[in-house]
């Protein structure tokens, strides 16, 4: 879509969100009521999509791996919740069409990829997109992340991605900008203010004017070495969404805004907008 009067496309905006503790913002949860009212509310200030490209925490594969079913089922990764939380559905449709250019883009960068007609949708795409857009009438592709989980390689298939911005597609990147398990729900300060001084980099990262793209890309890269980078993330897979959405969208916005500082508990916890 061409702006009046410039001849410049309107890029869809990029986003990163925190998708929380299992199924826990669609139930009420009251250590969740900040991030699920901030789910509820962010697309309203979107464009509206005409298709989702959701990046997940919850699925890692050998080589990115994109679901390209018409119809893509539910996956239910957690355990210990009530029954009603293995009710959940998210009727969204697939496209199979936008899989196939997706893959096209990966292959052109070099990016080895795969689709898998079989794979639903787990809880790092359906419990943001329930609250974000709960009639499900927008198409839903999910990607994988690649299982050696280097970030410099994820920044490379943002990079990649970025012109599906150009055809109206939301990259929304799903993971937590803090997952230490055993500290998520403590109640500790010491624990809190660890996840604050990594939330103060990442932040610092991402809007700081001191950084170009370059500096970014490679404090992304090296993140392990952030302060408290290894406590807030033990294992990176829910980091690194937010590396494709880098990737993604500072080629046009290199500063991200924030669009959510919150508490989960005790915890800080962000998301990220390139707009």
């Amino acid at each position: 879509m061409a702006s009046a009067g410039t001849g410049l496309t309107k890029l869809m905006p990029v986003l990163f969100v925190p998708h929380g503790g299992g199924p826990l913002p669609l139930m009420g949860d009251p250590d969740h009521h900040e991030l699920t009212l901030f789910l509820q509310s962010v697309a309203l200030g979107l464009p509206r999509p005409k298709a989702i490209v959701v990046i997940t925490a919850h699925w890692e594969e050998d080589c990115v791996a994109i679901s390209n079913g018409d119809r893509p089922g539910m996956v239910y990764d957690y355990y210990g919740f009530p029954a009603e939380a293995y009710q959940y559905q998210y009727p969204a449709a697939g496209s199979p069409e936008l899989a196939k250019t997706v893959a096209g883009l990966l292959d052109k960068h070099g990016i080895a990829a795969k689709l898998d007609s079989k794979r639903g949708f787990d809880h790092g795409t359906f419990v943001p997109l329930m609250l974000m857009y709960p009639l499900a009438d927008i198409p839903v592709l999910q990607l994988s992340l690649v299982n050696t989980l280097n970030p410099a390689g994820h920044i490379a298939v943002g990079r990649a991605l970025s012109a599906l911005r150009e055809q109206g597609v939301l990259i929304l990147g799903s993971g937590m900008s803090f997952h230490n398990m055993q500290a998520l729900f403590s109640l500790n300060p010491a624990i809190g203010q660890k996840s604050a001084v990594f939330d103060d980099w990442l932040s610092a990262t991402l809007m700081s004017h001191q950084f170009n793209v370059d500096r970014q890309t490679d404090r992304l890269t090296q993140w392990a070495q952030a302060p408290e980078g290894r406590f807030c993330h033990p294992r990176e897979e829910h980091l690194l969404p937010l590396h494709v959405c880098f990737g993604a969208g500072a080629g046009s916005a290199t500063k991200a805004t924030k669009a959510f500082a919150g508490r989960l508990g005790n915890i800080s916890i962000s998301a990220f907008l390139w707009a």
